[in-house]
């Protein structure tokens, strides 16, 4: 839905409401427009922020992304922020499957943002964790942020999930692991998780960005490594 001038502008001087959409599976879920932008967001967490969406836009800037046309597979889609920033900013044209549990996500997300990319989305309404035990396609990058408010559901973060993700990458793809560590309990989490990341992917890495850890599955593909 394209913004009228007005009010991005006064985006820019404080937060407007846009629309709650509140479900069984998010209670607090709703849309603003922050700084000409539109963010997604729950009680306690931010879901999606377009560009502005730092954990992700940094880490694609120091990741060796794969070529145009390639197929990408979204594990919790929000307002489709990755799709966004990178046809947006990093002139990226991938194929796309979102996968989102929360119904209500994916209608703010087509009722905001999807209407301004041009790049092929499949979004497929149902649980990340079923989907990647049961897919059998392959993708050139998976980016893999699943969170209730802030916390990664427990099963997501099991060996067994692991191997699954790893299973649905093709030779050179890339898995892009988001992980909070916002303060101290959070890093002492992510630092239990990457030693469990590591027994799967033995070659991995992971990048510290504002507030979170992203694993990635090879260090080879991290710029300067």
């Amino acid at each position: 839905m394209k913004i009228p001038f007005w009010k991005k502008y006064l985006s820019y001087l404080f937060e407007l409401h846009v629309e709650s959409a509140p479900s069984e599976i998010n209670p607090h879920l709703y849309v603003s427009l922050k700084r000409g932008r539109y963010q997604l967001s729950t009680a306690n967490a931010i879901y999606s922020y377009a560009d502005l969406y730092d954990n992700f836009t940094r880490t694609f800037q120091q990741v060796k992304m794969p070529a145009e046309d390639k197929d990408v597979l979204i594990l919790g889609f929000g307002l489709g922020s990755i799709p966004y920033m990178l046809e947006k900013k990093f002139d990226k044209k991938y194929n796309y499957t979102a996968v989102e549990i929360d119904e209500n996500v994916l209608y703010l997300a087509s009722k905001y943002v999807l209407p301004e990319l041009t790049s092929s989305i499949t979004a497929i309404p149902t649980d990340a964790f079923a989907y990647v035990h049961y897919c059998h396609d392959r993708y050139d990058l998976i980016c893999m942020d699943v969170f209730l408010d802030d916390i990664v559901p427990e099963n997501f973060e099991s060996e067994h999930y692991l191997a699954q993700l790893a299973s649905l990458l093709k030779p050179d793809g890339i898995l892009l692991f988001n992980k909070l560590a916002a303060n101290k309990k959070d890093l002492a989490q992510a630092g239990a998780f990457y030693q469990l990341f590591k027994k799967v992917f033995p070659k991995g890495t992971y990048l510290d960005v504002n507030g979170n850890w992203m694993l990635v599955n090879e260090e080879r593909f991290v710029l300067d490594k």
